[in-house]
């Protein structure tokens, strides 16, 4: 920083310095030496013409960080009115050495190169803010190269700075401006959108949409939008949720099997979903897919063998009934089956490996429940008595056998044949 102030200064006092008629032309007297370049006083001469082939090179070299000999050597008769291209908070002084000194400054304190804000006030390239307390005409600047800045307090305040052209932020720090791409999934139109970003630091330059977005982005923001809002966004129907709770009942009696819950899918979605999503980009494609079908090949082949042998969706009954099972809920797994269609139902049928009793929810006539158990056989010797009385005077025309063992089981009002 002090090596750039010390340029600064030097290109100051050439432009106030008088000139010596003793100093021969092409003197280091004459001539700016700033940073190790020279700028020739043949670049003042107009009817200098730099030798062929050398045109862009003499270009290169009196360009950057050194303004043309006719603005930074000020005639005598405009020294009076020339100042300091630098600006105070609250000058309004400009000069043609105003983008000179903007692009020293930015090169000085890279870091405090600042973008104007919609409501005026400044962002600096490393994320702080800063506000001009005296709008003047820095105020009206896009970008700022910022020499002397009160950090103090939330936001900073600029004291010394100078404009800084944009075609020179993009000319002279291109190696520190970054092209982002990214896509994330916008709830409101139930599509995937894509940005193009380009950044100087903490400050974004230009921002559009993304025509062409990868399809490895569009995958990675649909797997985001899981991650953060979890699998409930996801096309869920009442045959997949009763499959994850199959597996579910499995996953905890016998962690071999894969844990389904919305936590772990949500954080494994990445392995399970992502084969998916070629091809899904909108709401409506989201919901085409299958999570049934997914959650399933989630199993192997023995694996998809053993569920329905160890949670089956329905328990066949004495009647002939196939009754759902559930296993959501505290009581899990467990049927609701009227009392009479389960008569000569010695035991509690058991699943999940044999080891447990699938609770029985017994109901009346009316398909009121009378009586939760999961101990079939106690409840015909304890318990069916003191039932079939309630029962057998609310529901005089039904079924209501003296040994519930030996009976005959009915979808009916009476079997076939009893009276």
């Amino acid at each position: 920083a002090r090596q750039w102030e010390q340029r600064l200064a030097e290109l100051e006092r050439l432009a106030f310095a008088e000139p010596d008629a003793n100093t021969p032309s092409g003197s280091p007297g004459t001539s700016a030496e700033l940073g190790g370049a020279v700028v020739p006083e043949i670049a003042d001469d107009p009817d200098f013409e730099p030798p062929d082939g050398e045109e862009e090179a003499f270009a290169t070299e009196t360009s950057g960080l050194h303004t043309d000999n006719a603005a930074s050597m000020a005639s005598a008769a405009d020294r009076a009115n020339l100042t300091p291209a630098i600006h105070t908070a609250g000058s309004s002084a400009k000069t043609d050495l105003d983008r000179c000194c903007g692009l020293l400054v930015s090169f000085a304190y890279p870091d405090r190169i600042a973008s104007r804000r919609p409501d005026g006030r400044y962002l600096l390239r490393n994320g702080r803010g800063a506000q001009l307390l005296i709008k003047d005409s820095l105020g009206s600047s896009i970008f700022l190269a910022i020499a002397e800045v009160d950090d103090e307090g939330a936001e900073g305040r600029i004291l010394l700075a100078a404009p800084l052209e944009e075609e020179d932020l993009y000319r002279h720090h291109a190696a520190e401006i970054a092209e982002e791409r990214s896509a994330e999934w916008d709830d409101v139109s139930g599509t995937v959108r894509a940005r193009i970003r380009r950044t100087f630091g903490a400050i974004v330059l230009r921002e559009q949409p993304d025509p062409a977005p990868s399809p490895d982005q569009i995958t990675g923001a649909l797997l985001d939008a899981v991650a953060a809002k979890g699998v409930a966004i996801l096309p869920w129907t009442e045959k997949a949720r009763k499959l994850q709770e199959r597996l579910m009942f499995l996953y905890r009696l016998n962690n071999e099997w894969p844990d389904v819950s919305d936590e772990a899918l949500g954080t494994t979605a990445e392995t399970w979903l992502a084969p998916y999503l070629s091809g899904v980009r909108k709401r409506a494609d989201l919901q085409a897919l299958s999570l049934y079908n997914i959650l399933e090949n989630l199993l192997s082949w023995s694996q998809q063998q053993e569920l329905n042998a160890e949670a089956p969706t329905h328990l066949h009954v004495p009647s002939g009934s196939k009754i759902q099972i559930h296993y959501d809920g505290p009581q899990a797994p467990y049927a609701a089956v009227r009392l009479q269609e389960v008569f000569g139902m010695m035991e509690t049928p058991r699943i999940g490996f044999g080891r447990v009793p699938i609770t029985l929810h017994l109901l009346s006539p009316a398909s009121r429940p009378v009586q939760v158990t999961t101990d079939l056989r106690s409840f015909w010797q304890n318990t069916y008595f003191e039932v079939k009385k309630d029962l057998k005077g609310r529901y005089p025309k039904h079924y209501w056998p003296d040994d519930p063992l030996q009976a005959t089981a009915t979808r009916k009002v009476r079997p076939d044949g009893q009276r």
